[in-house]
């Protein structure tokens, strides 16, 4: 449930976990499981999905005990995309899925950000772990390289055709740093691109990562409070949590009319 620990009115309605929109995702690069509890005890009804990023979930230690802290607070975890891809460009894929079973993760992300894997190649391997849980798919990786960037118009051929393959939720890119895929080296959104892809692909299958702040208020005043989001910083939920209903300052305007 979330907190209200005072009256206010103008205060836009945001959805309740078990949320399937206006989802927060937290990018964890490492976190204890002593700073899990101590996320949780702060912002359990705000954080919706975990991501173990890239390649930590290797080398964390207490990985099982973390998983579950998680897990036990309602929380949905999943391994960084490049795992996927590690195991994959290793034919370690039935790994993978063991994987998966052995940690009880039900949700479960598939990219191309590292490797080359055909479409219709990466479109199977969504069907296939659609039968073990909830996808999500990444789109816009390749658009770090800036001498090729992806028009709008194939975001969307790509988005359509890995939700019809199975993805329930497409994961707009954006890295940790916000300065790829949705967004130009500055951080400055892709404006055009975000808007086409909003004719075409309906917003409440999309979690735009937005790891800066600018990036987050961006999608906030598009979308409103309930805007799926994602590669949050564990430490900033609850700034983000407040900047949803109009309680920071950049977001103090939005919903008083």
């Amino acid at each position: 449930m979330n907190v209200k620990n005072f009256p206010l009115t103008h205060i836009p309605e945001r959805t309740e976990s078990p949320r399937t929109y206006g989802l927060t995702m937290i990018n964890d690069k490492g976190l204890s499981v002593t700073e899990a509890k101590s996320l949780i005890s702060v912002a359990a009804p705000y954080v919706d999905i975990v991501k173990l990023a890239f390649g930590t979930a290797f080398v964390s230690q207490d990985l099982h005990e973390k998983v579950k802290v998680f897990q036990d607070a309602g929380m949905k975890v999943y391994f960084g995309g490049l795992l996927f891809e590690a195991f994959v460009i290793r034919n370690q894929f039935t790994d993978f899925v063991q994987l998966l079973k052995d940690y009880a993760i039900d949700y479960i992300e598939v990219s191309d950000g590292s490797i080359d894997i055909p479409h219709e190649e990466k479109c199977g391997y969504i069907e296939k772990l659609s039968a073990y849980g909830t996808v999500l798919s990444e789109v816009g990786s390749k658009d770090k390289d800036r001498e090729h960037i992806t028009p709008p118009y194939r975001w969307i051929q790509l988005m359509k055709a890995e939700m019809e393959a199975g993805a329930s939720y497409i994961v707009a890119e954006a890295r940790e740093t916000g300065t790829v895929g949705l967004y130009r080296n500055s951080g400055e959104v892709r404006e055009g691109l975000v808007q086409e892809i909003l004719t075409k692909v309906p917003a409440e299958k999309i979690i735009w990562e937005a790891p800066q702040k600018d990036q987050q208020l961006y999608f906030l005043t598009l979308i409103g409070p309930n805007a799926n989001l994602g590669n949050i910083n564990p430490s900033e939920v609850i700034a983000l949590e407040s900047m949803r209903i109009g309680l920071r300052g950049d977001s103090f305007n939005l919903f008083l009319k």
